[in-house]
């Protein structure tokens, strides 16, 4: 499953403010979902920033399971500031592509 996370930080004044927000969250992602994380976009900007979240799983169910995690732990800590979508792809979609 792959996700785009898209966050807002309305109280940052300086990337190193936003980074002091963001690492904690990439951190939380690899450490308790194993996932794969990098930003994706807004690297530049103060207030906002745009991460590519990858998570496998034995079924669809349990990716989703991992995804739902992930939106309640965004949800909790960005209330006014996180926007999530989803896309399932499987072997054989990403092999058809290429």
């Amino acid at each position: 499953m792959l996700l785009k996370v898209h966050l807002h930080f309305p109280d940052c004044a300086s990337l190193k403010a936003k980074r002091s927000e963001l690492n904690p969250v990439k951190a939380w992602l690899r450490q308790r979902l194993s996932a794969a994380v990098a930003e994706v976009g807004h690297q530049d900007s103060w207030q906002r920033s745009t991460l590519a979240v990858a998570l496998s799983g034995d079924s669809p169910a349990r990716c989703d399971q991992g995804a739902d995690a992930i939106d309640r732990f965004l949800e909790e800590r960005f209330p006014y500031g996180v926007r999530t979508e989803r896309v399932v792809t499987s072997w054989n979609d990403l092999q058809s592509m290429g």
